[in-house]
């Protein structure tokens, strides 16, 4: 994984202080003041190789000049991480190069240059210039700041927060964020993970490191840098509303990242969420002692994404007989000057409302409150911030006497916050979680898939018409070429026809408008990307004599614009009074590729500002999401008395334009609008297009997606006596299955997949290996007729994507049914076509099954030098000529 050799750096047996300067000293003094146990020697760089012992983590404060050698030396000691603190290592002066090329023979993993550092706590590691070195915790934080790092470590320790890592990035040269994130989430100190970011190098890597921490552990992130990037000159509206800000969201949103949008949110966030577990919905109930308290945290649930609960009339007669006359007879629930007792009855009477998820405790000061007793009484009351299995905060405000209260509810286990706003955010925070987390578990499967499927021969339909525009000299297609491809993946659009005259036009609109129907005449250039702006469109055109005078009014306009025309489409007048106009669009974003885009439609869509993105691949659960984050998914569900739109329809139309950025990755933009909807389905009234031409020959699966598409392709089937077992890509949801699997295994057979006997397998485990991105890692399951977990093999590639670890695992009941081979002769098939070069992996020497069976696949072996229990396994992946059709796609 792209952990390999950086997780030394978490345990260090020896580290190493390279330089004779100041940062060299600082560096020293933290790492002994730090209270590390292991060895810490201070070196110039010429003695490097006379260190006692080889430096698994090492700290180089040399000059920017120095570097290089010093990282080529560490690395022949056999050194594993180096942490450079120097700037002045660049592209332009060669530096940069000369140290990656001097770690890259020893795999000797770069954190830096122009970093703050890396600490440790729990293992006493400061390997840094931090001024403040901070108390064991729960919490790991990934920044791209050394300042903000400073500032957050300051911060959490006046709130007595603590840490389990801190990894400042710098420059990053070789480790980035993908990395610290696979580093941290397989750490058992890590409760959860906190990122700082303001830039995403590789956007691939990030995605598929967040993806798969996400499953297992809180991931908390803050996005510097919310400007819109805006595209005035973009050739589509979708340029132009997909900002990268709204990109960002959409990608952290796919990647079960909670994003949050200040510093004091962030450890808000995180306490939160490390104390809870997501919520599907957020419905909340207060209970308070002042009305205007209540007031603030209900807009605050409203901003949050929260919602205030709906109280049951049981609830509401019972809260009639526990509170005095005069409470506030609704949610929130204003208990006024009722003694601090009353906070007990009233949490539990609302924690049994079925309509009701979490609940707020408040307290304001008053003349005759109590709020340390009311707090007191609210932790006795609740058992480790839990209530009849609902989650309970609180918000205590005032001065020292609330922080005596909020310091008795901490006792208690209940998270407690500082004001209003922040609280019901805390709240909102665990549906937001909640929403990340079931977008986690959504691959796309095509072949599963209902809505949006391709119509046979689609994409071969859609590729003529870019190699006609091609050839042509073109990169945007005209109105009616748009309209083809569109058809070609099953997106309903008016019958059209093209015409090149006046004259033309007008048998065009008898044909068409036959039996009196009006028909709409516009403009085709392939120079004009906006037909409306220069009067390219005439709309309900009685007849074909007025139909051959609008081309000309067309043209005419055309001309004084200095527009080309070349021809005229002519198609039926659409009248569809009850329909909503939409817009879906594909774009392209500078980091994160190809992006959906979902909204308002009509000539003011840009005013109209209704629009969110999602990045493809998508199914259409995740188009239903995608459409509910807009106003215009409440009008599609009816609205004033108007008949609800198909809504499946719209649905289908967007996983359509998700399968042709799959398809075509010559594709570059895409306007539906107006796409038409109403009870009847959908209809594109208007398209724009726009490819690369130099593109045409890339093959499908898009390389260019951050989120690599489920291989549905590799499903195969494997037949031995009476039992059928399906071969197929593993699945987030196959987590599911891992516990009665493990199950099955014999303890033996434990042994020899894991090289040491093992008992415990927590679920986290099966959450985090059935969650892939399809890039890095790849893992085939064998299902069971009955659908049970029969095995599985996984390969986990090198950070180069040269070579890859396999493994193999079948039940010990199942053993002998050929399913072994089966599953390895798909990796391998699998890991050719990716394009790596070298599978890989160590067996036990005594595992004769597992040595017969790699030699049968043409595995070569050898003895492992550092082990002799082990065996070392490896098998040469020449690529073969012709790639598989439905292979990997990577480019």
């Amino acid at each position: 994984m792209s952990i390999r050799n950086l997780d030394a750096a978490l345990e260090p047996r020896a580290i190493a202080v390279v330089g004779d300067g100041p940062l060299a000293t600082l560096a020293h003094a933290n790492l002994v003041g730090g209270g590390f146990a292991g060895a810490v020697a201070r070196v110039a760089v010429a003695a490097i190789a006379d260190l006692p012992e080889p430096p698994d983590l090492a700290v180089v404060a040399t000059a920017a000049e120095e570097v290089p050698a010093a990282v080529a030396a560490l690395g022949a000691r056999g050194g594993k991480v180096a942490v450079v603190l120097a700037d002045g290592l660049t592209a332009a002066n060669g530096l940069r190069q000369a140290m990656l090329d001097a770690a890259r023979p020893h795999l000797l993993r770069i954190i830096g240059p122009n970093t703050l550092g890396l600490l440790v706590p729990p293992s006493r590691v400061n390997a840094s210039l931090a001024p403040t070195a901070p108390e064991p915790g729960g919490l790991a934080l990934i920044s791209q700041s050394g300042a903000i790092a400073t500032a957050l470590i300051a911060w959490a320790a006046d709130r007595g927060i603590g840490f389990s890592q801190i990894l400042s990035l710098g420059d990053m040269a070789d480790v980035d964020v993908g990395d610290g994130i696979d580093l941290v989430a397989h750490d058992p100190h890590t409760r959860a993970i906190l990122l700082y970011l303001e830039a995403v190098p590789e956007a691939r890597k990030f995605l598929s490191a967040a993806r798969a921490a996400a499953r297992v552990k809180p991931v908390i992130a803050i996005k510097a840098g919310r400007t819109p990037a805006a595209a005035a000159a973009a050739a589509t509206h979708t340029g132009a509303l997909s900002g990268s800000d709204a990109v960002v969201e959409a990608a952290l949103r796919r990647a079960g990242i909670l994003r949050v949008r200040g510093l004091s949110e962030l450890f808000a966030a995180a306490e939160t969420v490390a104390r809870f577990r997501p919520l599907v919905r957020a419905r909340l109930a207060i209970v308070t002692n002042g009305g205007g308290a209540g007031v603030l945290a209900v807009d605050g649930v409203a901003e949050s994404g929260g919602a205030l609960a709906a109280l049951a009339p049981e609830t509401v007669a019972a809260l009639d007989a526990a509170l005095p006359a005069g409470w506030s007879g609704a949610n929130p629930i204003d208990i006024g000057d009722a003694p601090p007792g009353c906070y007990a009855a009233v949490l539990d009477t609302l924690a049994g409302d079925p309509g009701v998820d979490a609940l707020l405790a408040m307290n304001c000061p008053s003349a005759l409150g109590q709020p340390v007793e009311a707090a007191e009484t609210v932790a006795r009351t609740v058992r480790r911030g839990m209530i009849r299995g609902k989650p309970v905060l609180a918000c205590w405000m005032g001065g020292a006497t609330a922080r005596l209260a909020r310091t008795a509810l901490r006792a208690g286990g209940i998270a407690s916050y500082d004001t209003p706003g922040t609280a019901a955010a805390a709240v909102g925070h665990l549906a937001a979680w909640g929403r990340a987390q079931a977008a986690l578990l959504h691959v796309p499967d095509r072949q599963v898939e209902v809505l949006g499927a391709t119509p046979a021969g689609g994409r071969a339909r859609a590729m003529a018409v870019f190699e006609a525009v091609a050839a042509d000299g073109r990169s945007m297609l005209t109105e009616p070429e748009a309209k083809a491809v569109l058809a070609a993946y099953g997106i309903p659009v008016p019958a059209i026809r093209v015409a090149s005259s006046p004259a033309e036009v007008a048998e065009a609109a008898a044909a068409i408008g036959a039996g009196g129907r009006r028909v709409v005449v516009k403009l085709v250039s392939r120079s004009a990307s906006h037909k409306s702006e220069v009067g390219g469109v005439v709309l309900d055109v009685p007849g074909p004599i007025e139909a051959a005078a609008a081309a000309q009014g067309i043209a005419a306009r055309a001309e004084a614009a200095g527009v080309a025309v070349d021809g005229f489409a002519v198609q039926p007048m659409i009248r569809r009074p009850e329909a909503w106009e939409l817009i879906l669009g594909i774009g392209r974003d500078p980091v994160f590729g190809p992006v959906l885009l979902f909204g308002t439609g009509g000539v003011a869509v840009e005013l109209l500002e209704d629009t969110a993105v999602a990045l493809p691949p998508i199914d259409s659960a995740l188009a239903a999401a995608l459409v509910e984050r807009t106003r215009a998914g409440v009008l599609l569900a009816g609205f004033r008395g108007r008949v609800p739109a198909d809504v499946a329809a719209v649905q289908a139309a967007l996983v359509a334009l998700s399968h042709m950025i799959e398809d075509l990755p010559c594709l570059r933009a895409v306007d539906v609008n107006p796409l038409v909807a109403d009870a009847d389905g959908v209809l594109a009234l208007d398209a724009r297009m726009v490819i690369d031409p130099g593109d045409l020959g890339r093959r499908p699966p898009n390389p260019d997606l951050v989120i690599r598409p489920y291989p549905a392709g590799w499903r195969r089937t494997h037949s031995r006596g009476d039992g059928r077992y399906e071969l197929r890509p593993i699945r987030p949801v196959d987590a599911l299955l891992y516990r009665g699997f493990l199950a099955h295994m014999s303890a033996e057979d434990i042994r020899m997949r894991f090289m040491a006997p093992r008992k415990n397998f927590p679920d986290e485990m099966g959450l985090r290996l059935s969650q892939l991105d399809y890039d890095r890692e790849m893992a085939f399951v064998a299902l069971t007729a009955e659908g049970e977990l029969a095995g599985v093999s996984r390969m986990v590639c090198d950070p180069d994507h040269r070579t890859a670890e396999y493994a193999l695992l079948v039940r010990s009941d199942l053993a002998g049914l050929g399913l072994g081979t089966a599953l390895m002769t798909l990796l391998v098939d699998y890991a050719r076509a990716d394009g790596l070069e070298r599978l890989e992996g160590p067996v036990l020497r005594e595992n004769h099954g597992m040595l017969g069976l790699v030699t049968r696949l043409g595995f070569r072996s050898a003895a492992e030098e550092e082990d002799p229990a082990v065996v070392r396994t490896w098998l040469e992946l020449p690529l073969a000529a012709g790639a598989l059709a439905d292979g990997p796609g990577r480019t």
